[in-house]
C-alpha cells in the first residue's frame, strides 16, 4: 500500500502507465462536479467511481481486499480513518466475489491513517483496507476510487 497526496503522485510513475494514467485524469478532472457513480477512464482496465457518505464507526465494519483491481482510493473533501492490514492468514468472513472482485475478513486492522483532502492511498490486492470509518466526528466525504486492472482473471 501506498499512502500520500496528490501533490506528490510524481514520485509513483515508475508503477506504470495505467498509474500515470488515474494520476494525470485525477489532476485534470474538476471532481467536485463529476456525477456520483461509475466513470470510464480507459475502458475495463482503468475507471473511477464517485462517492459521497458521511463516514462511519468502526465497530461493525469488516476489512476487505479485492483480486482483479488495484485501488486508488482520492479524497476530495472531507476526511476518514481506514483500517489497514497486510494479506496474511486473517479470517474470511465472506469468501471471494467474483462478479463484484471483493472479499471480506473478520480481524480487526493492525493499524489506521487518516486521509483528507488532497490525499490518496493505493491498495493492491494484498493490501486488506477498511475505509469509511469516522475521525474523531462524522463528516461527509466525496472520494473517488479508481480501479486499476491487475489484469489477473
Amino acid at each position: 500500500m501506498i499512502i500520500d497526496t496528490l501533490a506528490n503522485a510524481d514520485v509513483y510513475a515508475g508503477l506504470g502507465d495505467r498509474f500515470r494514467t488515474a494520476f494525470q485524469w485525477l489532476r485534470n478532472t474538476d471532481l467536485t462536479i463529476l456525477e456520483k457513480g461509475k466513470h470510464t477512464i480507459e475502458g475495463d482496465r482503468i475507471f473511477a467511481i464517485v462517492n459521497e457518505y458521511d463516514t462511519i464507526p468502526a465497530e461493525g465494519e469488516q476489512m476487505e481486499s479485492h483480486r482483479k483491481h488495484i485501488d486508488v482510493q482520492y479524497i476530495v473533501a472531507g476526511e476518514e480513518l481506514v483500517g489497514h492490514d497486510m494479506l496474511r492468514e486473517q479470517t474470511v468472513s465472506r469468501p471471494y466475489d467474483d462478479a463484484d472482485d471483493f472479499m471480506l475478513y473478520a480481524d480487526r486492522p493492525s493499524f489506521y491513517t487518516k486521509l483528507s483532502k488532497g490525499d490518496f492511498a493505493i491498495f493492491y490486492p494484498t493490501d486488506l483496507h477498511m475505509p469509511n470509518l469516522i475521525s474523531g466526528r462524522s463528516l461527509k466525504v466525496r472520494k473517488i476510487v479508481i480501479k486499476i486492472a491487475t489484469d489477473k482473471k
